[in-house]
């Protein structure tokens, strides 16, 4: 089989990760997993049934060293990924939570994986796309985090959202015109075991927008923040 593309899904054992890497492999696209537990990981990548078009392997994104041994391992098995979908992320606080109450513990956890996770991927992976001018860079963020539509509520969650939508606008800029676009998305409130049952739309619905902006041509949008392959407010 002729594999054309390499994909990166972070946080990819589970819900949206899972379900990008899933239609991604429809596509005939290259996806290695990264998931904290390598067990969990294995055990998503096996249950996709896609042959050689899957493979997991551990990540920690909060870990450097980790970020680092994986794109080393993606680069020197596979080449330079064509495709970086930032999807791992937390959230450990209630949606009633106040910024007086939260600690700070729980603001540490929050920006550090959904925000410094996804600098440190973008980081070892940039100049490996920058090396063969081509690439596309997916944040999954949230409309929790659109500055446009703030409001009360699990504080932590949306600034560190709000703060990987700034990252996307200032990475696309500096990457303007390199063949690498950069772009967030929002999936909607989905039914996972963040997202919880009463969530109206399901892993499919949620994951289809990411993995349109994975596929973009050329001609692609970069620094846009999108729902359901439209353009939405930051």
């Amino acid at each position: 089989m002729s594999i054309s593309k390499t994909a990166i899904v972070t946080g990819a054992n589970r819900g949206i990760g899972l379900e990008i890497a899933r239609q991604l492999v429809r596509e005939g696209i290259r996806v290695v997993m990264g998931s904290r537990d390598p067990v969990k990981g294995e055990r998503a990548c096996a249950g996709l049934d896609a042959g050689e078009l899957a493979v997991s392997h551990p990540l920690d994104v909060n870990d450097t060293r980790s970020v680092q041994r994986f794109v080393e391992f993606v680069d020197k098995h596979y080449g330079a990924p064509a495709i970086l979908v930032n999807n791992a992320g937390t959230y450990p606080e209630s949606t009633e939570a106040r910024v007086v109450d939260v600690k700070t513990s729980v603001w540490r956890e929050t920006l550090e994986t959904n925000l410094l996770g996804a600098v440190r991927l973008c980081r070892e992976v940039v100049p490996l796309m920058e090396r063969v001018a081509y690439g596309r860079i997916v944040n999954i963020s949230s409309g929790l985090g659109q500055l446009s539509h703030m409001g009360a509520g699990s504080p932590a969650y949306r600034v560190s959202k709000a703060a990987l939508n700034a990252l996307t606008v200032t990475l696309a800029a500096e990457l303007k015109g390199q063949g690498i676009l950069v772009n967030s998305m929002s999936p909607g409130w989905v039914r996972t075991d963040m997202g919880g049952p009463e969530a109206p739309r399901g892993v499919e619905e949620g994951a289809e927008t990411a993995v349109w902006l994975a596929l973009l041509p050329f001609t692609g949008p970069t620094g846009q923040f999108f729902r359901d392959r439209k353009p939405i407010p930051w």
